[in-house]
């Protein structure tokens, strides 16, 4: 077995790691189709007996210790194609069992470190390797590279999300909508961006920007991992590649006071704590998309934007917050797209090689417009 076979009659046998919100989310999107055969693994039984009776016997499910590199292999065997929905620091270990299994891999992952573990698993690879199948990295990347594609001469590519509570209520004007770990290390993590046609290491938290989009006042600052593989992609042709996280204002400042003032940066374990005992998760949040590219077109400098707010909405009779459909759809997407045959079936697939239509004209895709 190699991977996906493309426009197979049969099921695609996919095995999804990690059975939290955004692993139900991608459960819910595949099994509302006839083309995917869904086992999802996770070492928490109780979460997995609750996804199986949800489905009635359409999933399968193994409980087992993803850090377990013989477990993760014994999992894998039979499958088609790996989801990782699991914590960044299990990368390494779920796609070296996925090539060593000749089963596609795909992740969400938005860590510097471990994508680049993927990058060089996929070398010589006959099973492709699709990493940051999310958001941010992710969507982001493709609406980049299509408003780019417009262009004979780009001078700046701007990219910012946020995904927020509607309803903000406390001084952080936050809620916990995604991975507390994941959060750490995009505000913690350094930051790469282009900066004058050079590749350059950015301090998170800084670049402190203010705008306002449909009438709403929103600040952005430089986050880690946002940018995927699109500084490698474009190098040598952006003066300025840049990507910031979106909040409402007043959010950075306290940031920066729990993480340099007080420390909290060298304290991560601590400040997972402190975050998941205050600050309420809420499944009332948006999806805030906000990308600029500037150049030439035609001789003349041009700039054009991409914006757009994507809110929760219910599919089956279950509500999904706009983080979990937007997360579920990217990766969904992205497998059906290699499955089809509109992206490579081996080897590294970057999010910016996936064409923008067909992206958003895909049945999960489509969850984005």
């Amino acid at each position: 077995m190699s991977g996906i076979s493309t426009f197979n009659a049969q099921p695609t046998r996919s095995l999804i790691v990690g059975g939290g919100k955004i692993g139900e989310a991608i459960t819910a999107l595949l099994c509302g189709t006839n083309d995917y055969g869904v086992t999802i693994a996770d070492r928490d039984a109780r979460a997995l007996e609750r996804l199986k009776g949800s489905w009635n016997g359409k999933i399968a499910t193994r409980c087992l210790d993803v850090t377990d590199g013989r477990a993760m292999r014994e999992a894998i065997a039979g499958h088609d194609v790996v989801l990782n929905a699991g914590p960044f620091s299990l990368t390494p270990v779920v796609a070296e069992a996925a090539r060593d299994c000749g089963a596609g891999y795909f992740d969400l992952t938005e860590d510097v470190a471990s994508t680049r573990c993927v990058k060089e698993l996929s070398e010589g690879s006959d099973s492709v390797f699709v990493p940051q199948c999310g958001l941010a990295p992710g969507f982001i990347s493709i609406v980049a590279n299509d408003l780019a594609q417009r262009f004979e001469e780009i001078h700046e590519i701007r990219m910012r999300v946020g995904a927020l509570p509607q309803y903000p209520s406390n001084a952080l004007k936050y809620n916990m909508t995604w991975s507390t770990e994941g959060l750490i290390n995009e505000y913690c993590n350094p930051c790469e961006a282009i900066h004058g046609g050079e590749l350059r290491e950015m301090l998170p938290l800084e670049g402190l920007e203010e705008f306002a989009l449909d009438g709403v006042a929103y600040e952005a600052f430089n986050t880690s991992g946002g940018l995927g593989t699109l500084c490698d992609s474009y190098a040598g042709k952006v003066r300025d590649l840049n990507y910031k996280t979106i909040r409402y204002p007043g959010h950075n400042a306290i940031v920066k006071l729990l993480l340099n003032d007080l420390g909290l940066s060298n304290r991560r374990d601590l400040l997972k704590d402190v975050l998941e005992a205050s600050i309420p998760g809420t499944p009332q949040d948006v999806i805030v998309i906000f990308v600029t590219v500037s150049g030439l077109r035609d001789g003349r400098l041009t700039q054009e934007s991409y914006a757009k707010n994507v809110y929760g909405k219910e599919i089956n009779g279950k509500r999904w917050s706009a983080i979990q459909l937007t997360t579920a759809a990217g990766i969904c997407t992205m497998v059906d797209l290699v499955r089809n045959g509109s992206l490579p079936g081996k080897g590294l697939v970057r999010q910016e090689q996936a064409d923008l239509k067909l992206f958003l004209g895909n049945r999960f895709g489509q969850h984005y417009t």
